[in-house]
This record gives C-alpha cells, sequence and structure tokens, in this order.
C-alpha cells in the first residue's frame, strides 16, 4: 500500500476517532452520574469487547486479519500488550470519570484531558520518539486554542483537576504503549483484550464505591442500573466509544507518529463543542471559534511534511 495514502487513511481514522469521542462526552457525563463512574466504565468496557468478538470472528472468516496471531510469541505479544493497554485504559478513563464526577465541568475536564498532547512528545524524547519543529509549533498553537475553547473564568484547581491532569498523563502512557505493540499485534484483537481488562479492573472500585460493598449497597446500587435511560449513554459509549472509536485509534496510530496521533485526537474537545452547537442549539463565542481554528490550523501544521527525522 502507498505510503501517503497509509499516512492519510490512518489520519483520517483518528479524526473519525475524535468525532465520536467528542459527542460521546455528554453520554459519558450522564452515564457516570446516573449509575456511578465505575459502573459506568466497568459495563462499557466489557461492551466494548463483547461487540469486537463476532467483528474478530468475520474478519477471519473472510481473511481480512493481516496479523493474526499464529507462533508462540506473537500470542505473547498480543496477550501482554492488550493487557498493557487495558491497564493503561482503566487507570486513565476511571481518572476521568472521577474528574467529572467530582464536578469538573465538561469544558476543564476537556482541556485537562487533552493536555496528553503535550505529555506524549515529552515522554516520547526517552523513548526516542523525536518530533519535527512543526510538530512542536503545532503542540504550542493547540493549548492555546484548547484553553480559548474550554476554560471560561478563572482558572483555579481543584482535586477533580488534579484527578484529570493524571488522567491526562495516564492517556499519554496508553497513546505510547499502543505505539509500541501495534506493529507487533492485530489491532482489533488488541483492542478486544484491552476492553476486558478495563472492564475487569474497573469492577473493582465499582464493588467498593458505587457497590458499597455490602448487601444493603448493592440494593441501593440495582435500581439505578434497571433504569433504561442510563443504558442509552452505557450502549453508547460502549459500542461506539469503546468498540468503535478505540479500536480505530489502535489502527490509526500504525505508523503514525504518536505526538501527532495525540494532535489529531485532540480535536476531539473541537467536535464536542461543535456537537453541542448543532444538535443542542449551543452558541459559538467569537473566543471558542478562534479556539477551534487555532486547533485545525494545528493539526494542519503537524501534518506538513519536514525533511528533519521525525
Amino acid at each position: 500500500m502507498n505510503s501517503e495514502y497509509k499516512s492519510g487513511r490512518n489520519s483520517f481514522l483518528l479524526i473519525l476517532t475524535a468525532f465520536i469521542w467528542g459527542i460521546a462526552f455528554v453520554a459519558q457525563s450522564a452515564g457516570g452520574d446516573a449509575v456511578g463512574p465505575y459502573t459506568f466504565n466497568c459495563i462499557r468496557s466489557l461492551i466494548g469487547g463483547i461487540v469486537l468478538l463476532p467483528v474478530i470472528k468475520l474478519l477471519d472468516y473472510f481473511h481480512l486479519t493481516k496479523q493474526k496471531p499464529k507462533t508462540k510469541k506473537e500470542k505473547k505479544n498480543l496477550i501482554a500488550g492488550g493487557i498493557a493497554c487495558g491497564m493503561a485504559l482503566a487507570l486513565a478513563s476511571n481518572l476521568q470519570q472521577m474528574g467529572l464526577y467530582l464536578g469538573s465541568s465538561a469544558g476543564k475536564a476537556g482541556f485537562l484531558t487533552a493536555c496528553y498532547i503535550l505529555i506524549v512528545p515529552i515522554l516520547g524524547i526517552f523513548l526516542n520518539k523525536k518530533c519535527s519543529i512543526n510538530i512542536w509549533i503545532g503542540i504550542v498553537i493547540a493549548v492555546i486554542g484548547l484553553y480559548l475553547l474550554c476554560i471560561h473564568g478563572d482558572f483555579s484547581i481543584q482535586l477533580s483537576d488534579i484527578l484529570l491532569l493524571l488522567c491526562a498523563f495516564s492517556f499519554a502512557i496508553h497513546i505510547l504503549v499502543i505505539d509500541h505493540f501495534t506493529v507487533l499485534a492485530e489491532g482489533v484483537r488488541l483492542s478486544c483484550i484491552q476492553f476486558f481488562v478495563c472492564g475487569g479492573l474497573s469492577s473493582i472500585p465499582m464493588f467498593f464505591m458505587d457497590m458499597g460493598h455490602s448487601s444493603s449497597g448493592i440494593q441501593a446500587w440495582i435500581p439505578a442500573l434497571l433504569n433504561p435511560s442510563a443504558w442509552i449513554p452505557i450502549l453508547y459509549a460502549g459500542v461506539l466509544s469503546c468498540g468503535v472509536a478505540y479500536t480505530l485509534q489502535i489502527v490509526g496510530q500504525q505508523g503514525v507518529n504518536p505526538t501527532v496521533a495525540s494532535l489529531l485526537m485532540s480535536l476531539e474537545s473541537v467536535f464536542s463543542v461543535l456537537a453541542g452547537w448543532v444538535l443542542l442549539g449551543e452558541s459559538l463565542s467569537p473566543r471558542e471559534l478562534l479556539g477551534c481554528v487555532l486547533i485545525f490550523g494545528a493539526v494542519i501544521l503537524a501534518q506538513i511534511p519536514n525533511k528533519s527525522k521525525p
């Protein structure tokens, strides 16, 4: 496959990932409030893994799987990659849910979470993942754009915001772990394993926190889980945000500089604001529009080929 075509296709997949995540932000907030943050993450992750099981069977049936593990080493890489990705995702997603649950605004949550675009290249330096000058300039422009887009009024740091900063660090680790394993393991299987690992790990705090680790706590927890309205955001997040978007991320990151990938996925904040504008009739201020323009400009700048070694 032509390298330029593959690069363009993978960039499009990452932008599509950001689009799905941007729309899912409302569902994530509503679902966490309805059933509890850890319950929401546990169930949506397990749904994401279950959704991918028939997808894997279909891909194998039509011989569309390019990296189906055959040797013992390939199977070991797949399992190790799935566990590593699942652990990073569980930590990041649960920190994000707790940040939202403890009262951080959606705008501030979007901005602080997207700070992974700064953390990824800094961590990448220690992993010999160098970035060209246009990517570094794009990062600075994107951070300014994110601030204009997401932050309104005074910017003060609360406990919820500290959790979101830790979430950004965990998502940066997740991106770098995916970058390492995408060349070693098949993407859809890797994604499927990570969801079951994430769901399993999320069930532990779900039992102690959301369910109160007691019979009375479980009895109080069940009615919220049986509420049909709670399952609309859970199913959206499970099927689309997890099953589709995170799998697109793993496939799309193949051969893409992890810092460029993080910039593309930071469009999540832009899409979340635009979705509110189009679907909910929310107005966009000149400040927010400028923020959107800056982020789009930063993403385009990062895509410009540079002769220096990436």
